[in-house]
């Protein structure tokens, strides 16, 4: 062990040296960078530090100078790739530098002794999203994000791809001055002066990932604070260390008792009972060897049953206010070595090289020091391969690099990317204005598909589009519609525009351009969030508040719904004989303990409650159970739906261009469109029901309909009507007694009365189809032009748990229907109160559950939109009918909705937690993960919803490559496969006008197509999505040659390699 410390290593001054605040040693250990009080982040030779004592060592020392912050650097950080640099100051910026392989251009200033540069580093990217000083930084394991902690108690979270803003978490009471990574890359953790350390799962987040798809990643995972209950306020960092191993944290600046200690926290339980203990003063930085130690050489090391080597050990040095230099390895109970009064200042930083054989220290004294060690002196090295044994218990996902199959491989792999880099590179663009490089929203791929998804020209039934442009072309361009873009021509003719001064003179009126240009951004859209997110009007860009599915949602006062419209401030009433407010007092004295007492709204004021007589004699019956009489089919039925109540006046209004259950479905998230609709409203549907309740003195029930204000047909019934709906072919109302009377548009009565065997509960309309559930659970879907049913009636039995409650003898309650919708196809689709989602499959006869609370908790892709799924939406350009291309996204927001005002995610939330952090559960996220997007592939093809079904099916590729799931994928390019270059039958192609016997929806279809899709082109974009995994190369490279994607001339093989 020996200390270098050169005299040229340092931040010097005119009358002193700098303070130091942070140094790190680049991924390759060439490179040796630090930060320190004088604005100047400086790269320095490692090499050269090392030969600082041979006087013929001619090469550069300091290798780059880079100034571009106005106040104290704190903190500087290599990526794990080495593409970037990272600083942060006491200016609220982190700044990111980029290493260009060109020379620099640029010399020393004038008149300062500064060494040329010998590379060029340029700035990249100024990150602003700190409102006080930026402490610390972290990069993760894959580099695919970038944390900074600063003052402002904020941890903001960035893309390692785009640095766009991913996250800002405020969690911490105080300021934040340290962050470490897991290097199974599954957590980081925070520390700050609130005396605790916070532990947060993540995710690795992809290229395009956006703010908007990070809203149920970076999660609290616990919150530790035994340790540091009483440590000091009065460091300057916090900062902590992850093992290599990933087994232990090392957290500075804890106490034991009135010691200082550094305490270590162990994995899953993020509690420990080890402390070191031996500085005099509070610990301000740990840091961890990268490399794994044994005491004798590893060869000779027994390995138990998993295959891993037995006695391995960490190295951690540890230092603070104390000056003193302290080496751990965790097979001794005591300090390797301890050496005092180092500096002459509190030790700010600390940086292994990445062969674990040299530490680099930093002191606010100017001090920048390098100890060496020895070989073995730690002990002896344990090869890499070792570590990632260690991690792979944890779940560590980093793959190795693989081996190229071939140049067929080598080209797959470089087209795979291309799509991706431009992707990246179009939402770069977006976030920094750039109008040339912003993306179109409507941009069809070579094979035909949609590029992200976007929807071109009118939506066609059952989520289909508009045909893609019918020119060729290639494999390698991206061509966008050829009709102009309106916007551009009229900016253009704005720009153009001549005016005539005072002096009549001609020229071009000057006209403010927006950096953003006239197109539309290629940032995905928040339209799978909550509808209450966007108000009318007006578009926000920041990420929505996470859902917090462990607490219930009230959305009224206390008091209830009285104390909401009439408030909750009124005054009691003056009571006789009750001067001194005794009242007042009682009811004071109740309320105490948390009661509420039940108070009477009178004109005078607040009465209390007085309790009535019990009700003795024959009772009337309440109007609310209206019918009073049950017939024999709700006798004897399983189920008991609500009947709604008998109204005196039933009016629905529609717009003359829009269905209206399509607003119902399909307009959640838009008011603006919705205000709109209603102002152009055109029919008006009403009935007015006899207000006499005795049968003889019934008055028929006078139906109308009205278009802007004029009558367009009257009709009666002898009923109370109890439903209506209505769209541009048919209008539909549901009586009492259970009858369903139809009307065509003009007024004329298309079927005789339909009689049902109980009430109707729920009456909805699309289309040609007429949808009516029963108050006995049945389920009923007509085609009015055709005058058919697609299948017999329905119950809602199975969807309403009657398997779990069969069992039971006496009646149970049941979960409630919250809607009940019919799509283009004729298919029933229900939601329920416990959040779950079903669809009837016609073709198979069974119901089929799409969305539920499970996938919500479990999931990653909950709530996902880093597809064209938030593009899903209603369009009041064009008649729409893109039912089926809604209804998957419309259920998961329906469960949100219903778990967020429930609470019923807490127990599957708790149980979730429990298996995360329990051995033999590392891969249950991604599993779950991945079946939910299983779930939605599955539910798009029984739906035929053809956008959807091609959205899904590349976030499942991609999830497969990522996951390396060999198995998978192969089958899945086998179904994909299928028959390509078989012709498509005709007669099965006539068969598939009926959606119930469509051939294409299932893997294994005889048809050319699924789900509307070729197969061969749903084969080629799911090739270029699992072509830069070069695991899964030997599966994907055959597909490939099969579809002539990776043709080459071998000729040029050197080119290509």
């Amino acid at each position: 062990m020996r200390f270098i410390k050169p005299v040229w290593l340092t931040h010097s001054g005119d009358k002193k040296d700098f303070e130091v605040y942070s140094c790190h040693v680049s991924p390759d250990g060439s490179r040796l960078v630090t930060a320190a009080g004088d604005g100047h982040v400086r790269i320095w030779s490692t090499d050269a530090i090392y030969n600082a004592a041979d006087p013929n060592y001619a090469r550069p020392k300091q290798l780059a100078s880079m100034s571009y912050h106005s106040g104290t650097i704190h903190t500087v950080r290599f990526a794990s790739n080495g593409r970037f640099l990272a600083s942060g100051a006491d200016d609220k910026i982190v700044c990111v530098y980029a290493l260009d392989p060109n020379p620099p251009s640029h010399t020393v200033t004038f008149g300062s002794n500064e060494a040329p540069p010998v590379e060029n580093w340029r700035i990249s990217r100024r990150l602003i999203g700190h409102d006080n000083d930026v402490q610390d930084l972290g990069w993760s394991y894959d580099a695919s994000i970038l944390v900074s902690v600063g003052l402002d108690s904020k941890v903001v979270i960035w893309s390692g791809h785009t640095f766009e803003k991913l996250k800002t978490i405020s969690s911490h009471q105080s300021h934040v001055k340290g962050v470490t990574f897991d290097p199974a890359n599954k957590f980081f953790a925070t520390a700050s002066d609130d005396r605790t350390i916070r532990i947060w799962r993540f995710t690795s987040p992809g290229p395009n990932t956006s703010a908007h798809d990070s809203l149920n990643n970076f999660s609290l995972e616990k919150t530790i604070s035994s340790p540091f209950t009483a440590s000091p306020l009065t460091t300057y960092f916090r900062r902590c260390a992850w093992s290599p191993d990933g087994a232990h944290i090392a957290a500075a600046n804890a106490v034991n008792g009135p010691v200082s200690s550094v305490a270590i926290i162990n994995r899953h339980s993020w509690d420990g009972d080890i402390h070191l203990i031996g500085h005099e003063g509070p610990v301000e930085v740990c840091s961890f060897s990268p490399r794994l130690f044994t005491p004798r050489p590893p060869s000779t090391m027994p390995r138990d049953a998993e295959g891993n080597l037995a006695h391995t050990s960490t190295v951690i040095a540890c230092a603070g206010q104390d000056k003193a230099l302290s080496i751990w390895i965790t097979t001794n109970p005591r300090p390797l070595v301890i050496t005092q009064d180092v500096t002459v200042k509190s030790i700010s930083d600390l940086a292994w090289t990445p062969d674990g054989r040299s530490l680099f220290l930093t002191s606010l004294d100017g001090t920048i020091l390098c100890v060496s060690f020895n070989a073995s002196e730690l002990g002896f090295e344990v090869p890499l391969e070792e570590n990632e044994l260690k991690l792979s218990k944890y779940g560590a996902g980093r793959k190795g690099a693989g081996i190229v199959e071939g140049p067929s491989g080598l080209l797959l792999e470089e087209k795979s990317k291309e799509g991706e880099l431009r992707g990246v590179q179009g939402r770069m663009g977006a976030l920094m204005g750039d109008g040339a490089s912003t993306q179109a929203p409507n941009v069809y791929g070579a094979n035909g598909l949609l590029v992200n998804g976007s929807a071109n020209g009118t939506n066609m039934p059952n989520g289909h589009t508009s045909e893609p442009p019918t020119e060729p072309a290639t494999s390698e361009a991206i061509k966008p519609p050829s009709a102009p873009d309106a916007n551009n021509q009229k900016l253009e003719k704005l720009k153009n525009r001549v005016t005539i001064t005072k002096d009549g003179k001609k020229r071009i009126a000057p006209l403010l351009v927006s950096s953003s240009g006239g197109q539309e951004s290629s940032l995905p859209r928040a339209q799978m969030m909550l509808s209450s997110s966007t108000a009318k009007g007006a578009a926000t860009d920041a990420p929505q508040t996470i859902l917090d599915l462990s607490k219930p949602f009230d959305g009224l006062p206390r008091g209830g719904l009285a104390s909401f419209l009439l408030g909750n401030k009124r005054k009691l009433a003056a009571a006789e004989g009750d001067d001194e407010g005794h009242a007042e007092k009682r009811i004071a004295m109740a309320s105490k303990d948390g009661a509420v007492p039940i108070m009477l709204n009178t004109v005078d004021g607040l009465v209390p409650a007085r309790p009535l007589p019990a009700p003795t004699g024959l009772q009337p019956i309440p109007e609310v159970l209206r019918p009073a009489v049950t017939n024999p089919s709700l006798s004897t039925s399983q189920l008991r739906l609500a009947v709604p109540k008998v109204r005196s006046h039933i009016v629905q209004s529609f717009p003359s261009t829009v269905a209206p259950t399509d607003a119902q479905l399909n307009g959640t998230g838009d008011r603006e469109r919705t205000a709109n609709a209603t102002a152009q409203t055109s029919f008006v549907f009403e009935a007015r029901n006899p207000s006499q309740l005795r049968v003889q003195d019934q008055e028929p029930c006078r139906v109308t309909v009205t278009k802007r204000g004029l009558p367009v047909w009257q009709d009666y019934l002898p009923r109370s009507a109890l439903l209506l709906t209505g769209n541009q072919r048919f209008w539909s109302i549901a009586c009492e007694d259970g009858s369903i009377y139809v009307w065509s548009h003009a007024g004329r009565r298309i079927v005789n009365a339909m009689v049902l065997e109980s009430q109707p509960v729920i009456l909805n309309c699309w289309d040609q189809w007429l949808l009516c559930i029963t108050a006995v659970g049945m389920c009923y879907v007509w085609d009015i032009v055709q005058l058919t049913s697609p299948h017999p009636p329905v119950s809602l039995a199975p969807v309403l748990d009657i398997a779990v409650h069969s069992l039971s003898a006496l009646m149970t309650k049941g979960p409630s229907i919250t809607s009940g919708r019919v799509n283009s196809e004729g298919r029933i689709v229900v939601t329920l109160s416990n959040g779950d989602g079903y669809a009837y499959s016609p073709s198979m006869y069974i119901w089929q559950r799409l969305s539920e609370v499970w996938w919500a908790i479990g999931s990653q892709f909950w709530n996902s939109t880093d597809t064209s799924v938030g593009n899903l939406r209603s369009s009041t350009e064009a008649r729409r009918s893109s039912v089926s291309a809604g209804i998957i996204p419309y259920l998961e927001r329906s469960t949100t909705t219903e778990t967020l005002l429930r609470g019923r995610a807490y127990p599957l939330q708790r149980l979730v937690k429990q298996l995360l952090s329990r051995e033999g559960f590392e891969g249950f996220e991604s599993s779950v993960s991945i079946a939910h997007l299983e779930n939605r592939v599955a539910a798009a093809m029984m739906l035929g919803a053809k956008d959807d079904f091609q959205t899904y099916l590349s976030l499942y590729a991609r999830q497969l490559a990522s996951e390396g799931s060999k198995t998978k994928v192969q089958e899945l390019l086998r179904s994909l496969h299928g028959s390509v270059h078989e012709s498509e039958d005709p007669d099965l192609a006539a068969g598939s006008e009926n959606p119930r016997n469509a051939p294409d929806r299932k893997w294994d279809s005889p048809t050319g197509t699924i789900c509307g899709w070729p197969r061969e082109d749903l084969l080629r974009s799911v090739i270029l999505l699992l072509g830069k995994s070069r695991e899964l190369q030997r599966i994907t490279v055959p597909y490939a040659q099969l579809l002539d994607m990776v043709d080459i001339d071998y000729e040029d093989l050197d080119m290509v390699s």
